[in-house]
């Protein structure tokens, strides 16, 4: 009789428990990297903000009042202010469109060797700091300015403009808000390929059709959201009107961000009104923002 000899079953090991993470625990493990950094936005920026807000409301005897909108929204020289500076942001981005835009495409269609040197022609550019860049203008085109002294030796009747006037200001902004633009738009130009043009081209269409019918639209969300951003940054440039206005002594041409300065330093007005200007400058801030991130969304669905 034989036996018949019975295999042994492996027996599987122990999975050993994992350690339950409680909420708190997996909390400070994704934030806690994070915390000095959110400690310093809070502190230099959420937190000034509300006190800004705050601040706006409140009258010279501490109680809550509306006084302070009422004044600024009426007086004369603070809507000039307002008005001032929307067109500035206005006139200076759509110069930094007109000749970023072109400048933009060009450069996306160059090759790399090529490129990269305008790529850190335009970071220098954008990079300079404000009080050199209106150095730099008034050693240009200022009235004893390189420009000008060698197209009046030439025989030319050139008169420059006033480093604090408008056009000087807007002059002085492009500087940095065409290389600046071009920057920001470069990476949406890639998004129009070639071989749409030259699909297009074979099915019959001009030049003016590819632009009209395919590449405009593409590239416009694209070249909006620049638009919005130079706006808002010229918008809330202070160190250039500053220099260029001789310390915001000038009266040619008046700013959000120069008034603010000016109220500050005036006994009179206190420090409520100028938060009340910088509140209305930073509600002229989120609301482009919140345009801009809009318009990045019908641009996003090109990726």
């Amino acid at each position: 009789m034989t036996r018949t000899a019975r295999t042994a079953e492996p027996v599987a090991a122990p999975v050993p428990a994992v350690p339950r993470v409680g909420p708190l625990n997996r909390w400070l493990g994704d934030w806690l990297p994070a915390l000095p950094l959110l400690i310093v936005a809070y502190g230099l920026l959420v937190l000034p903000i509300v006190v800004l807000i705050i601040q706006s409301f409140m009258s010279n005897q501490g109680s809550m009042t509306l006084d302070n909108w009422a004044e600024v929204l009426s007086s004369s020289r603070d809507r000039q202010a307002i008005g001032t500076s929307l067109l500035m942001g206005a006139s200076s981005a759509t110069i930094a469109l007109a000749i970023g835009g072109p400048l933009a495409w060009w450069l996306s269609r160059m090759q790399a060797a090529r490129s990269s040197i305008w790529l850190a022609m335009f970071n220098t550019a954008t990079n300079f700091g404000n009080i050199g860049l209106a150095f730099g203008f008034v050693a240009i085109l200022g009235t004893y300015g390189m420009i000008t002294l060698l197209l009046q030796q030439l025989g030319f009747p050139f008169s420059p403009p006033s480093p604090g006037s408008f056009i000087g200001l807007v002059m002085a902004y492009s500087y940095g808000n065409i290389p600046m633009f071009i920057l920001l738009t470069l990476p949406g130009m890639s998004i129009l390929k070639p071989q749409w043009a030259e699909a297009a081209e074979t099915c019959g269409a001009t030049h003016w059709q590819f632009w009209r019918m395919v590449g405009l639209p593409i590239l416009l969300p694209f070249l909006a959201a620049g638009w919005l951003l130079i706006f808002t940054w010229s918008v809330g440039l202070y160190g250039i009107p500053f220099a260029l206005t001789g310390g915001g002594r000038s009266t040619e041409v008046s700013l959000i961000t120069l008034q603010i300065a000016r109220v500050l330093e005036s006994s009179f007005s206190g420090p409520a009104k100028a938060a009340t200007l910088s509140v209305l400058l930073l509600l002229i801030a989120v609301i482009s923002l919140l345009v801009y991130r809009w318009t990045l969304r019908r641009a996003a669905r090109w990726f």
